[in-house]
């Protein structure tokens, strides 16, 4: 049976929805740029010109949840790589746009560049449970004003699983367009296919960034999914409690869900949030307590909730090194949103909330992930007959090693195997060299990027993608 706890009773759900009409109607959410403000107040929202704050009525946010589709497929470049959302199953999504990397060869914590991006896709390429590719660290050998296009269109030639990404600005745009054609096969197939999405996180609490809203109703005329990802963090951009600040949540993911079914009604919309706590001792932003795995496990349910696909951050952690603490964190926020039944869990690969990537971590972490899937699907009482018997003939003191059922066992799923944890005796544990999870996840590491590449990139598409980077290097610098 699986299992299926609540984080949020029927009544608590209710409750959330009901702050959250009270806040965007009588608070309201304050919007930048020149897109979303027009399209709110024709609607019928009470807007604020001087302010940027729009209020929102209970009605209009009705009519959007009616228009956001209810399932979909997040293609992919490689079409076995498909995902279908809402999924049975909970599946990973690699961590994005950290600031450091920790460098594979020399332990270097430094600034993250394209190649390892490349390099970290390579890696999440090859994870059974993962099925989003995203931008792992910024590109900081990129020119500033191009660097999104460069994160983003690197991230889908590295990765032939479904993708997704961000721009920061409207110039940015066509380069982003012409580029995923490039790759896809064309805007037609961009939109047929929904091959890449793009992750949109509104400016806690209850603000919009207006360059990136503006880019991205802009893209809503290739149909690209938005992973709506709201981060209020209890005590400083939201309030002090974990209720009230799921209600600060929920209330970005509705504006959002507003503005973007009034541009484009029927544009796919995922569900998400990546909430966090504040160390109240020093101020400093935690990604990897049991209070964010808690908000994510109570947001993913607000997903269902609205009948949307739903996702939420997870696996993450605030260990300055990989090691046991990353391990203890990052299980304490998996669990909760896959127990809740996340589509996909956004975190794979970092550390230090989110800042640093580590490549062996993208591997321990698929291995958290394959334990959570385990625990959640529960004991299956639904057992052979066979069983009975065994027991009957083996009886008092005997045991079940002959047995063909333990056989059968053996060889399915009842029982997990880890890849990574050694399962040996000391002895031979001693005679292998001691080694750990993280010893052996690096060489696997190795052994993927010493490998061919899976699924390369076409060189005619490579070629303009190069062509089209290197026009946005010169023509956005130019134009800001």
């Amino acid at each position: 049976m699986r299992l299926s706890p609540a984080f949020l009773s029927a009544a608590d759900r209710d409750r959330v929805h009901r702050e959250s009409l009270r806040i965007l109607a009588e608070v309201g959410v304050r919007f930048h740029g020149e897109r979303a403000l027009p399209l709110l107040e024709r609607a019928g929202a009470r807007v604020d010109a001087t302010s940027g704050v729009a209020r929102i009525p209970a009605g209009l946010v009705a009519d959007a949840l009616a228009a956001a589709p209810r399932s979909f497929v997040l293609g992919a470049r490689n079409p076995d790589h498909d995902f279908a959302v809402p999924s049975p199953v909970t599946r990973y999504a690699i961590d994005g746009t950290a600031s450091f990397v920790t460098d594979f060869e020399t332990g270097e914590r430094r600034y993250g560049v394209t190649r390892d991006i490349v390099d970290a896709l390579r890696v999440f390429q090859a994870i059974d449970v993962g099925v989003m590719a995203w931008a792992p660290t910024c590109a900081s050998d990129a020119p500033a004003p191009a660097r999104a296009v460069h994160e983003f269109l690197e991230m889908a030639a590295a990765c032939s699983k479904h993708g997704q990404h961000e721009l920061h600005s409207v110039a940015q745009v066509p380069y982003l367009e012409a580029g995923l054609a490039a790759i896809a096969g064309g805007e037609d197939a961009l939109r047929a296919r929904h091959p890449y999405s793009l992750i949109y996180c509104p400016v806690a609490p209850l603000t919009h960034d207006g360059e990136m809203l503006d880019a991205y109703i802009a893209l809503g005329r290739l149909d690209l999914p938005v992973m709506i990802m709201p981060m209020p963090v209890a005590g400083s951009t939201g309030p002090a409690s974990l209720f009230a600040n799921v209600c600060v949540a929920n209330a970005e993911v509705l504006s959002s869900i507003v503005v973007y079914e009034l541009a484009h009604p029927g544009r796919p919309l995922v569900y998400s949030s990546a909430t966090g706590t504040m160390d109240f001792r020093t101020g400093a932003f935690l990604g990897g307590s049991a209070e964010m795995g808690l908000m994510s496990g109570a947001l993913t349910e607000m997903g269902r909730h609205y009948g949307l696909p739903s996702s939420c951050a997870g696996c993450t952690s605030d260990a300055r090194e990989p090691g046991a603490q990353a391990v203890f964190e990052k299980l304490a926020t998996t669990l909760p949103p896959v127990l809740a039944g996340a589509d996909i869990v956004v975190g794979l690969g970092e550390i230090e909330g989110d800042q640093n990537l580590v490549l062996e971590q993208l591997l321990v972490d698929a291995e958290i992930a394959r334990a959570c899937e385990r625990i959640v699907r529960g004991v299956d009482a639904d057992v052979d007959e066979a069983l009975f018997a065994d027991i009957a003939e083996v009886g008092p003191g005997g045991h079940f090693l002959a047995q063909r059922t333990t056989r059968s066992a053996a060889r399915g799923d009842e029982f997990l195997v880890p890849s990574l944890a050694p399962r040996v005796s000391h002895e031979a544990w001693l005679e292998l060299g001691r080694p750990s999870m993280y010893a052996t996840a690096r060489d696997q590491v190795r052994a993927i990027l010493e490998a061919p590449v899976v699924d390369p990139l076409p060189a005619a598409a490579r070629e303009e993608v190069d062509r089209i980077l290197a026009a946005a290097d010169r023509e956005i610098a130019a134009d800001t």
